[in-house]
C-alpha cells in the first residue's frame, strides 16, 4: 500500500511537470483588469487637475496601508487587484499637470505604448539575435538624435540614466589618452583631473569617485551671474593644473543646468579644449532637447564641436523614464574598445550574421533594457516638428509665467530664466519691506519649506525649492509638460500666494 501511494503521488508529480506552473487565461485576465485601474487611477485621474497630485500619508501609515509584508502563500486576484490601486493612489502623479517638481512630468501615450511593448517583449539588447528589431532601432534613434547636434557619423548606446552617461564619458576620455588603464589599472596612471562649473549635475562628481578619480582632482570652474561656465577661468585653471603637475583629462560642460537652467558657451570652451587638447563632454541631459527647436537651438550653439554628449529625452520631450542617450563624434569603436570583455558565450565569432550588430559590449552592462522604442514610436507619432513645438510652447509658457510674477507683489526672480526653469522667492506679506532686517534671510529660508510642505498635504501641486551657494531657500519651477495650460500657470502663482501669504 506504501508503495502504492507512493507511485500515485510520483505520478501526480509526473503530471504537474507536463502542465506550466503560470496560468496563461487567468494570467492574462488579471492583466486585463490590472490596466483597467492603471488607465482609470494613473491615467484618467492622474491627469485631471480636479485630482490630487499626491495623497500624502506619514511613512508608517503608509507602510500599513500597504501591507508590504511577503508571506508564504500568495492572494487572490481580487485582492491583487486592490493592491494594484492602492499602490496607484498613494503613488505621486507625475503626469498630473500640476506636477512641477522633477524635470520629468506629464505622459506620452505613444512613449508609454512603447514601455508597455518594451516590457512585454522583455528583451535584452545585447545581441542581434535577442533583440533584432531594437538593435537596429537604437541605431537609428542615436543617429537621428546625432544628426540634430550636426554629426554625420559617429557612436552612441542608451544608459540608465544620465548620471552613468557623464561617467561613460569619463571613462572614454581616460582610455583613449591611456588606453593601459584597462588592464593595468590606475596605478599605471599620472593624476588626473576634470573640470566643471560648480552647478554642473552632482554625477560628475560621483563620476569621478566611483571611477578612481577622486572628487578633489574634480575643479569647479567660475561661473557667471547667470550661472554659465567662463571661459577664461577655465583656461586658467587648467594651465594652473598642469603647472602643478596634473593631466588635464575632460571639461563636463552643461546646456541646461538643474537648477537654473543655464547653458554654458560651448563655442567659446571648445575654443579652450581645442587649445589644450582635452575632451569635450556635454550634459545636456536637461538641456538637450532645444536642439529640435529652430527658435531655441542657438543656445547649444557650438555643441557638435563636442567629444561625446548626454541627452535624456525622457525630461523634456517626455519619453518616459528612463531614456538616457550617450551620443560620440568618435567613428573608431571607442566604445567597444573601451568596455569590452569578449565573453564567448554571448560574442561567438563564427555566428551566421553580422558580428557587428552584436552591440553588448559597448556596455559596461550585460543586460541591458531597451530604451530606444518609446522615443522611437513618440517620434514616429508626431514627428521632429511635434517635439519641437513641444519644446517652444515651453518658453512660451515660462514667458507668461514670468509676466504674471513681474505683476504680483511677493515674486522675486533670482534672474530672467534662460531656460524652462524658473527660480524665484515668495516673499510673503510679513517679511515685505523688511530686507535690511538682521533675521530677514533666515526667516525667509523658512518659507519654501513651509510652502512645499502644505501643498504635498493638501496634495494641490508640486514644485520644489533649494538654496544654491549664498541664496537661501528658493523655489524652481519647470515647466515643459505639454499637459499644462496658462490656467495652470495661474492656478501655481494663486496657489502659492494661498499658502504662504499668513507666513
Amino acid at each position: 500500500a506504501g508503495t502504492s501511494d507512493g507511485q500515485g503521488r510520483e505520478a501526480a508529480k509526473l503530471h504537474d511537470l507536463n502542465e506550466p506552473l503560470i496560468d496563461h487565461a487567468e494570467g492574462q485576465d488579471f492583466l486585463n483588469e490590472a490596466f483597467k485601474v492603471i488607465m482609470d487611477e494613473v491615467l484618467c485621474k492622474g491627469t485631471d487637475v480636479k485630482q490630487k497630485v499626491c495623497e500624502w500619508k506619514e511613512p508608517d501609515e503608509l507602510a500599513l496601508l500597504l501591507d508590504l509584508e511577503l508571506r508564504a502563500t500568495g492572494e487572490t486576484q481580487h485582492r491583487l487587484l486592490q493592491r494594484v490601486r492602492d499602490v496607484a493612489k498613494y503613488s505621486t502623479k507625475t503626469c498630473h499637470p500640476r506636477f512641477f517638481n522633477q524635470q520629468f512630468a506629464g505622459v506620452d501615450y505613444h512613449s508609454l505604448a512603447g514601455q508597455f511593448l518594451t516590457d512585454a517583449l522583455n528583451t535584452n539588447i545585447c545581441t542581434y539575435e535577442l533583440g533584432p528589431v531594437f538593435v537596429l532601432m537604437e541605431a537609428e534613434v542615436l543617429r537621428g538624435l546625432r544628426q540634430l547636434v550636426g554629426w554625420a557619423e559617429g557612436d552612441g548606446i542608451f544608459c540608465p540614466g544620465g548620471s552613468i552617461s557623464n561617467m561613460y564619458a569619463v571613462n572614454l576620455a581616460r582610455y583613449q589618452l591611456f588606453p593601459e588603464v584597462k588592464t593595468k589599472g590606475l596605478c599605471s596612471l599620472p593624476k588626473l583631473t576634470i573640470f566643471t562649473s560648480p552647478e554642473s549635475h552632482f554625477s560628475v562628481k560621483k563620476g569621478a569617485a566611483f571611477l578612481g578619480i577622486g572628487t578633489d582632482n574634480v575643479i569647479l570652474v567660475k561661473v557667471d551671474d547667470r550661472g554659465r561656465m567662463i571661459p577664461e577661468d577655465l583656461d586658467e585653471k587648467i594651465k594652473l593644473a598642469k603647472s602643478q603637475g596634473a593631466v588635464p583629462l575632460l571639461i563636463s560642460c552643461t546646456s541646461g543646468t538643474t537648477v537654473r537652467g543655464a547653458f554654458d558657451p560651448l563655442d567659446h570652451i571648445a575654443d579652450v579644449c581645442e587649445r589644450h587638447k582635452l575632451w569635450m563632454h556635454v550634459d545636456a541631459a536637461w538641456g538637450g532637447s532645444v536642439l529640435f527647436s529652430k527658435q531655441h537651438t542657438h543656445l547649444m550653439k557650438g555643441v557638435d564641436r563636442a567629444n561625446s554628449i548626454a541627452w535624456n529625452p525622457h525630461k523634456m520631450l517626455l519619453a518616459g523614464l528612463q531614456c538616457s542617450a550617450f551620443l560620440l563624434k568618435d567613428t573608431t569603436n571607442l566604445l567597444k574598445r573601451c568596455h569590452s570583455a569578449n565573453a564567448t558565450y554571448l560574442f561567438q565569432q563564427d555566428k551566421f550574421y553580422d558580428m557587428n550588430l552584436d552591440i553588448g559590449d559597448k556596455s559596461v552592462q550585460c543586460s541591458r533594457r531597451v530604451d530606444c522604442l518609446k522615443l522611437w514610436l513618440m517620434w514616429k507619432a508626431v514627428g521632429s516638428d511635434g517635439l519641437a513645438e513641444r519644446v517652444d510652447k515651453a518658453f512660451i509658457h515660462v514667458r507668461y509665467l514670468v509676466e504674471q510674477m513681474k505683476k504680483r507683489e511677493g515674486f522675486q526672480l533670482l534672474a530672467e530664466p534662460e531656460f524652462v526653469n524658473v527660480c524665484f522667492w515668495y516673499i510673503p506679506p510679513s517679511l515685505r519691506g523688511k530686507e535690511g532686517n538682521a533675521d530677514y534671510h533666515d526667516r525667509l529660508a523658512k518659507v519654501a519649506p513651509v510652502i512645499k510642505e502644505r501643498m504635498m498635504k493638501q496634495g494641490t501641486m508640486m514644485v520644489g525649492y533649494q538654496p544654491l551657494g549664498d541664496r537661501v531657500n528658493f523655489f524652481r519651477m519647470v515647466v515643459f509638460s505639454p499637459l499644462v495650460s496658462q490656467k495652470d500657470m495661474d492656478f501655481f502663482l494663486n496657489e502659492i500666494e494661498r499658502l504662504g501669504s499668513d507666513l
